[in-house]
């Protein structure tokens, strides 16, 4: 009979506590496992995110432990910070790189109004005998004759006067 009290009351003993205790420790431990994000499922949600982004939708991403490495080019400092503070917002992320770069401004054009143009091309070509040129709309367009040692010459100081374009149809002799 002793047997038996003794083994009833382990079992009440592991039902009471054991069971519980171990249940706790499973319920801490199992969360803690899936609650890890893989880092194809960051860059995944990250890409997602930039993609409803015009703006963004160029940047290049790439995730590993955590660290989300953003590159490229986007078109203003507003976007660099904005790529930074969406990819941040992501779970999973734990830090962001951001090697994003700004796209420089377009240099303008500088193309010489036709008047000033047309007083600046016949002064170079004067020095050119049997070469003529008409200028309209930026458009230098040569015609006549040249000699081959003379052509690069004239070139050069054309294109150095900022017009549209040198329409070359001289006849080189």
């Amino acid at each position: 009979m002793l047997s038996f009290k003794t083994n009833f009351m382990s079992k009440k003993i592991f039902q009471l506590f054991v069971i519980p205790v171990a249940a706790l420790m499973l319920s801490v431990l199992i969360p803690s496992c899936k609650g890890k994000v893989s880092d194809a499922d960051v860059k995944s949600s990250i890409d997602k995110a930039f993609s409803t982004n015009p703006d963004l939708s160029p940047v290049m991403v790439d995730v590993k432990d955590g660290t989300a490495t953003l590159n490229g080019e986007v078109k203003d400092g507003t976007a660099k910070s904005e790529a930074e503070t969406t990819a941040k917002g992501v779970k999973g992320v734990t830090a962001v790189v951001n090697n994003l770069t700004i796209t420089p401004a377009p240099v303008p054009v500088v193309i010489t109004p036709d008047d000033p143009l047309k007083v600046s091309v016949d002064n170079v070509v004067k020095d050119y005998a049997g070469v003529t040129a008409t200028i309209n709309d930026g458009i230098v367009t040569l015609t006549g004759e040249i000699k081959k040692a003379d052509l690069q010459k004239l070139m050069m100081a054309l294109n150095s006067l900022k017009p549209k374009k040198v329409d070359n149809k001289l006849v080189i002799k």
